[in-house]
């Protein structure tokens, strides 16, 4: 329920709709008041100091983004929602990244409306609570799962901590295994919907056929096999957060419907005829570089700059060694809790081992190697002797070179290709594979993967895993090697 004495300030030039809304806000319990403009608007902010400012985009004297800039350089904390015309959503996109709440199309959907004032009061109610965060954050360098004292991890710690009282869209890019999910985590629960779903699905472990019913839902008999409804992932994930993460491995119908979705608030489940309002927070991840993957087609240009209101860079964990103590410290107490285990922390020949390493799975193998680890001390401190075989030696893992750029002729050393990194540290241990120098990545890559098969008994999923790359990406490459034997033996 809203709170009575919330004051809402509506800032709109057009009188009927100025008036309309006003009796509307005021209807749903709030203190309301208006103005004609945003220089009137401006004034009465600083007179009767709303929480919340619901302004018009274009308007006389000065507009909604001005206005915006101007509240921006007020202490006071007000949530500013954009109203917007039809095919301005470039501009209140734009305005979300100059710090506004939300915005809504013209004309305005009451409920969407009362959704988003909804929100905003819940998220002022927060504001205590994210005070404590930011001293947790000062005094020992941990942000919700995040942790890290660089000033890479800082300066992420600072934008996601601008970044989640909004409604505002969250790429996250990196390498694999950099703690994209953790990022979209973070931001959950630094917002007013912390008490509320995370829904996370990875886009590139849905087959093509499956994806918009899974993301989207489908009625029953929507096709063979829909024996009844199914809410999809926006429906569980509401008035929460949703992360797709691999949103380069989305098909492209589907990236037009989550599009639509996105700047409509409302989706309609395959088979149905109605539109269901969502609210819901949307944050993607990608190990691609996402402009590369526009231009190679993988990812759709207009949905990549409706996604990318604020980017989050996750820095490999070989760019921020310093912070490997603090992570391996905390996800010591998670293994000892997960897998009752009373280690007390780590000898300090391990630390400094752990601190020479190049790390090409980044947090997420430096997680395994910890977890390992900690099941084999059981108790005490873990030292070298409970790291896995060879760890560290050359060859081991090398660390990832840059990707291959337009025009490479695929006759690079090995140590160059990230898939040969990762599998050469699982199956060394296995000891079923030894490439020899100048072997190209290309034969590399062939025998490592199929190796990796072998080894997981065609266990495609695993095999993916260890390798660092999609199950797509693994099908692809298995029918490039069927082709390439196809036309050796014709």
């Amino acid at each position: 329920m809203e709170r009575a004495l919330e004051k809402v300030l509506i800032v709109e030039d057009e009188l009927h709709a100025r008036t309309g809304l006003t009796e509307l806000i005021e209807s749903w319990g709030y203190r309301a008041e208006c103005a004609a403009d945003g220089m009137e608007g401006l004034e009465k902010i600083q007179q009767w100091a709303p929480s919340i400012v619901v302004t018009d985009l274009k308007m006389p004297r000065m507009d909604g983004m001005e206005l915006l800039s101007r509240i921006g350089e007020i202490q006071q904390r007000i949530a500013v929602v954009m109203l917007t015309a039809q095919g301005s959503i470039e501009s209140a996109v734009e305005a979300m990244r100059m710090g506004a709440y939300d915005y809504i199309p013209k004309p305005v959907d009451p409920v969407r409306l009362r959704t988003i004032l909804q929100n905003a009061s819940r998220q002022r109610e927060s504001d205590v609570e994210l005070e404590v965060t930011r001293r947790q954050l000062r005094d020992s360098g941990v942000l919700g799962p995040l942790v890290g004292t660089s000033p890479q991890m800082r300066d992420i710690f600072s934008l996601i901590e601008r970044v989640a009282p909004s409604n505002v869209s969250v790429l996250v890019t990196g390498e694999s295994g950099t703690g994209k999910e953790l990022v979209a985590r973070a931001l959950h629960e630094l917002s007013a919907r912390r008490t509320k779903p995370f829904v996370a699905v990875n886009c590139a472990a849905i087959p093509e056929t499956l994806i918009e019913s899974e993301i989207f839902g489908h009625e029953k008999g929507a096709f063979t096999g829909a024996l009844e409804r199914r809410a999809g992932c926006f429906e569980l994930a509401e008035e929460g957060t949703l992360l797709l993460d691999e949103i380069g491995e989305m098909p492209a119908a589907t990236q037009a419907k989550l599009l639509r979705v996105l700047e409509d608030r409302k989706l309609r489940r395959l088979g149905s005829k109605v539109e269901t309002p969502v609210d819901v927070r949307v944050v993607a991840a990608t190990n691609k570089d996402p402009e590369q993957a526009v231009a190679n087609g993988e990812l759709r240009g207009d949905l990549y700059y409706r996604l990318n209101v604020f980017n989050i860079q996750m820095p490999p964990l070989r760019e921020h060694l310093m912070d490997v103590a603090a992570i391996a410290e905390k996800m010591i107490d998670d293994m000892n809790e997960r897998h009752h285990c009373t280690v007390s922390g780590m000898k300090d020949n391990l630390l400094r081992r752990l601190e020479e390493y190049s790390w090409p799975g980044n947090v997420r193998e430096l997680r395994n190697t910890i977890e390992r680890a900690t099941i084999l001390a059981g108790t005490g401190l873990i030292g070298i002797e409970h790291l896995p075989p060879h760890f560290g030696e050359p060859g081991f893992a090398p660390p990832p070179a840059r990707q291959r750029q337009q025009g490479d002729s695929g006759s690079r050393p090995v140590a160059s290709s990230d898939v040969v990194a990762e599998a050469q540290r699982y199956l060394n241990d296995q000891k079923t594979l030894h490439v020899e120098v100048g072997t190209t990545v290309d034969e590399a890559e062939r025998q490592l993967i199929l190796k990796t098969l072998e080894s997981t008994h065609n266990n495609k999923t695993r095999a993916a895993e260890i390798l660092g790359i999609s199950a797509k990406t693994l099908q692809n490459k298995l029918k490039e090697y069927s082709s390439a034997a196809s036309a050796v033996t014709e």
